[in-house]
């Protein structure tokens, strides 16, 4: 029987080892990439300070990976194109901030979870919608422009988020639809007995209420009073909706209000009208809206202010006429001398 030639010792020995040193070299290759790999992946970046830049949408992971590395947020584009299309994640657009030293991994997930900035946006109590209007056209972050200024009182006062780039309609629809969601629930809870016929009503009156303190603590009270007279037919003689009949909320008065701006005519001048203007006057907040709809129980129909901030409330003109005596002299102390 014819047995297979024998491979000499040092022949079998010599392949072992050959066999031992590629499979070494291998494993070396394998291990200094992947060390390679880990350092450039997890290794903080050359970014010395927080850096916030957009990413267009439509922009190409090689485009991003270019303009990571001009803002020096990356070392190299080429090795954050390779990482990403390990990753399989797509890269969002969006406006990013990115802080000091971070590394490529860091970086990559912020863009694939969509990590954007998130701006403010906020309509104190108060503005027309006018001055709102302005004041989204002028937010260099948002886009569009809003030519068609929406009626009054119909924006909610309160703090919106967005992102870069959202379209200002978009905003402004929110603010519609939280007013209309807020003054619908207020409305469904409002106190019994209110001389009042719709949530529109109560939202004009919220408006004045609005105007004529800052006081959080008084606005019950305000309210009150103006219930009362609407109650027994009398002009709220309001000075804010003067105000608002000469200017429309589209600017600022700028001066004080006369004698005779009182006589004048107007849609809104509640000197001359016993019941609610048209319109509101400015767009009320949540807290002046639940003051009208949850008025302090008093029977005062007159208030003026204090001079400090405040008012005085009274039940009876003449002591009303007392209080704005008081503050007739207490000007005259404090106004600069003519001389």
């Amino acid at each position: 029987m014819d047995t297979l030639p024998k491979i000499p010792y040092f022949k079998r020995l010599y392949k072992i080892q050959g066999n031992i040193l590629a499979s070494f070299f291998v494993f070396t290759i394998i291990l200094m990439t992947s060390f390679f790999c880990y350092k450039k992946t997890f290794a903080p970046g050359p970014l010395k300070n927080s850096l916030t830049i957009v990413i267009p949408k439509g922009t190409r992971t090689t485009q991003i990976a270019r303009l990571l590395a001009e803002h020096k947020i990356i070392d190299s584009p080429n090795f954050f194109h390779f990482l990403s299309r390990l990753n399989h994640e797509p890269l969002k657009a969006g406006e990013y901030t990115f802080y000091p030293w971070i590394s490529a991994w860091e970086v990559l997930k912020i863009l694939n979870e969509g990590r954007v900035v998130v701006h403010k946006f906020r309509v104190p109590e108060g503005l027309s919608t006018f001055e709102i209007v302005a004041k989204l056209n002028a937010t260099p972050t948002l886009s569009g422009y809003i030519i068609d200024v929406p009626l009054e009182g119909t924006l909610l006062p309160s703090t919106y988020f967005f992102q870069y780039g959202e379209d200002r309609h978009t905003l402004l629809n929110r603010m519609e639809k939280a007013m209309q969601e807020t003054l619908k629930i207020l409305w469904e809870s409002r106190d019994p007995n209110l001389p009042l016929q719709s949530p529109e009503e109560a939202l004009i009156l919220a408006s004045i209420v609005e105007k004529e303190t800052g006081q959080k603590d008084e606005r019950r009270r305000i309210a009150a009073v103006f219930l009362n007279r609407l109650r027994k037919g009398m002009p709220l003689q309001a000075d804010p909706t003067v105000i608002y009949g000469l200017t429309f909320g589209r600017k600022l008065l700028n001066r004080s209000l006369l004698k005779g701006d009182l006589k004048q005519e107007s849609s809104h001048n509640t000197y001359l009208l016993s019941k609610l203007p048209p319109t509101p006057i400015c767009n009320p907040g949540k807290s002046a809206l639940e003051a009208v709809l949850h008025p302090l129980a008093t029977k005062e129909l007159f208030f003026v202010s204090n001079g400090a901030g405040g008012h005085h409330f009274s039940h009876s003109y003449t002591k009303h006429a007392k209080h704005h005596n008081e503050l007739r002299k207490l000007r005259k102390t404090f106004a600069p001398s003519q001389d």
